[in-house]
C-alpha cells in the first residue's frame, strides 16, 4: 500500500515548474535591452534631422547676439547723463575731425589738379613758343597760305642787291617764312655775287630763283607788284618775274641751330 504523500510535497513539486517562466522572461528583457541599445548606437542621423539641427544653431546663434546686443544697449541705458554727455562730446568731435580731414584732402585735391592744369598749360606754351621761334629761326619746318616769286634771269643781270631787296619787301608785307632754291631766308641771311655766281649766305644758287613766302597772300602780292617795286626793277633789267598765290606753301629748308658762344639767358 502506497502511503499518501505529504502535505508539503505538492508545492515541492510545483517549485521547478515555476522557475522556468522566471527563466524565460530575464532572457527576453535582456533581448529587448539588446535591441534598443542597437537601435541607438551608433546614431542614424537622416538629412531631415541635419537641417532640423542647423536650423536650431542658427536661431541659438541669434538669439545670443540679440542678448549681446541688448546687454549693450541696456548697458547705456543705464550710464549716468555725465557718462552719455561725454560719449556724444566723443563722438561730435571724432564727426568734427573726419569733416576737417576731409576738407583738407579735397583742397589738396584741388590745389594738385590747379597745379597739373597750370603746368600742362605752360608746357603747351612753352611748345608753341618754341615753335614760333624755330621757324622764325629756321630750325623747324612750316606750311601754310603764301606766294610763290620765280624770277628768271636768261641775261645774267640779276645783282644779289635785287634779291635782297625783295627779301625786303617780303618781310616788310609780312612774310613769316621764306625759302629760295632751297635756302632757308632768316634774320642774319646775306646775299653775294651775281650771275652765275650768285650766293645766299655762302651758298651758290643758280636762276630760276623761286622764292617760297609763306603769309598772307593779299598782302605779299601786292607789295611785290607796286609801281617802281621788285617786279618792274626786275623786268628793266631783261628778268621775269610772276607771282602766284597758294593756299599752302611749305618750307622745309632747315637751318642748323647755333649755340651762343658768350650771351646767357638773364631770366632766374
Amino acid at each position: 500500500m502506497v502511503p499518501p504523500p505529504a502535505a508539503g510535497a505538492p508545492a515541492a513539486a510545483e517549485a521547478p515548474a515555476a522557475a522556468e517562466p522566471s527563466g524565460a522572461g530575464g532572457r527576453d528583457e535582456q533581448g529587448g535591452r539588446r535591441r534598443l541599445i542597437s537601435a541607438l548606437w551608433p546614431p542614424r542621423v537622416t538629412r531631415a534631422q541635419l537641417v532640423v539641427a542647423l536650423l536650431l544653431f542658427g536661431l541659438g546663434l541669434g538669439l545670443a547676439i540679440q542678448v549681446s546686443s541688448t546687454s549693450d544697449n541696456s548697458a547705456l541705458r543705464g550710464a549716468r547723463q555725465e557718462d552719455l554727455v561725454r560719449i556724444l562730446d566723443e563722438l561730435d568731435d571724432r564727426t568734427q575731425r573726419l569733416e576737417d580731414e576731409k576738407t583738407r584732402l579735397e583742397k589738396q585735391r584741388s590745389e594738385l589738379e590747379s597745379s597739373s592744369d597750370q603746368a600742362e598749360e605752360a608746357r603747351k606754351q612753352t611748345q608753341e613758343k618754341e615753335r614760333q621761334l624755330g621757324i622764325l629761326a629756321g630750325t623747324v619746318a612750316a606750311e601754310g597760305p603764301g606766294i610763290t616769286l620765280s624770277v628768271g634771269d636768261p641775261t645774267g643781270s640779276v645783282e644779289s642787291d635785287m634779291l635782297l631787296d625783295a627779301i625786303q619787301e617780303l618781310r616788310a608785307a609780312g612774310a613769316e617764312a621764306i625759302q629760295v632754291n632751297g635756302v632757308r631766308v632768316v634774320a642774319d641771311s646775306y646775299f653775294t655775287g651775281s650771275g652765275d655766281d650768285m650766293r645766299i649766305d655762302g651758298t651758290q644758287v643758280a636762276a630760276p630763283y623761286v622764292f617760297k613766302v609763306i603769309g598772307k597772300p593779299e598782302d605779299l602780292e601786292p607789295a611785290l607788284n607796286i609801281p617802281g617795286g621788285v617786279v618792274q626793277t626786275l623786268e628793266k633789267e631783261q628778268a621775269t618775274a610772276t607771282v602766284e598765290r597758294s593756299a599752302k606753301i611749305v618750307v622745309d629748308a632747315l637751318r642748323p641751330a647755333k649755340r651762343p658762344d658768350y650771351a646767357q639767358s638773364s631770366s632766374q
